[in-house]
């Protein structure tokens, strides 16, 4: 019995999130916002907000001034972070005030390589791993040019996540699934974060061959706006990843308002609107434990 609650303690916190998922037979929920958007003393109660709407994952942009694969939502919510003065240093910080109430739920940082590069690799996977963060998804980091960072994720418990894409050949399908961990997010569509025309039967197709090589979780993201697409990706993806949308909630939400009302509108709309998604995830047949809780070796 010690060795097993040994094993359960040391089990990372993303794999975690999908045995539960697993168990409860739905898809991860996996909601996306920016760090320090529309003010960085918003960002820690919308993520609890995130979690008690039902959020299983929480990805968490990293602010940056050229945001190259995401559409004009993200880009303004990444606009008005930076503005802010809101980097790399105050992300973990805003972690590190999420991880004082939260121990469970998985904390993601989507950003791109050039903060990275900045503060230094090794610096930033060992902050990231003080702060608890759990995975690091980093867009233009290819997996050709990703095997020594990755290992430095690996060697500090943080997962190396990659995104998938329509185009992605079948030799870099097998390169992800070589060095991803946690789970890989494949991009629904040919385009940026927001864009429309999500061809759902065309997204499960293309997860049936990238299961045939990747023993991950699978998620997906870009396109997804309500809760018909969520199911409809639901169905068959193993986590819905929803970004675009939820950042457009938050900013109707403080629109007019004054900003010392900011982080309470901004939570409260955040919560309410990911409920929906939540509650319509949650109609699907239940599935059995397939994808969700195999691991890579």
């Amino acid at each position: 019995m010690a060795d097993q609650l040994s094993f359960a303690a040391a089990e990372p916190r993303i794999d975690q999130a999908f045995a539960r998922c697993a168990q409860r037979g739905t898809p991860a929920l996996v909601p996306y916002i920016t760090a320090g958007d529309p003010v960085p003393a918003a960002t820690v109660p919308i993520m609890h907000a995130l979690v008690q709407a039902g959020a299983d994952i929480i990805e968490l942009g990293v602010p940056f001034s050229d945001p190259m694969a995401d559409g004009p939502v993200v880009q303004r919510a990444s606009e008005r972070a930076v503005a802010q003065g809101v980097g790399l240093r105050k992300v973990f910080e805003l972690v590190r005030e999420f991880r004082a109430t939260d121990t469970q739920t998985p904390v993601v940082l989507m950003g791109y390589a050039n903060p990275i590069e900045c503060m230094g690799a090794e610096t930033f996977v060992r902050e990231a791993a003080a702060a608890g963060v759990d995975g690091v998804l980093t867009v233009d980091y290819p997996a050709e040019e990703s095997r020594e960072f990755s290992a430095l994720l690996d060697a500090h418990a943080l997962s190396p996540i990659f995104l998938l894409a329509p185009t992605s050949s079948d030799e870099r399908i097998r390169m992800v699934a070589e060095i991803a961990r946690g789970y890989v997010y494949y991009v629904s569509l040919k385009g940026v974060t927001g864009a429309g025309h999500l061809d759902t039967a065309e997204v499960a197709r293309r997860l049936d061959h990238i299961r045939g090589s990747v023993s991950l979780p699978v998620g997906v993201g870009f396109g997804i706006r309500d809760a018909d697409s969520a199911k409809a990706v639901g169905a068959t993806a193993d986590a819905v990843v929803i970004g675009s949308r939820l950042i457009q909630e938050i900013e109707a939400a403080v629109a007019g308002q004054p900003e010392t009302q900011w982080p309470q509108a901004a939570a409260h709309a955040a919560g309410a609107w990911l409920r929906t998604i939540r509650l319509a995830l949650d109609t699907l047949p239940p599935r059995g434990a397939s994808h969700q809780t195999r691991k890579s070796a």
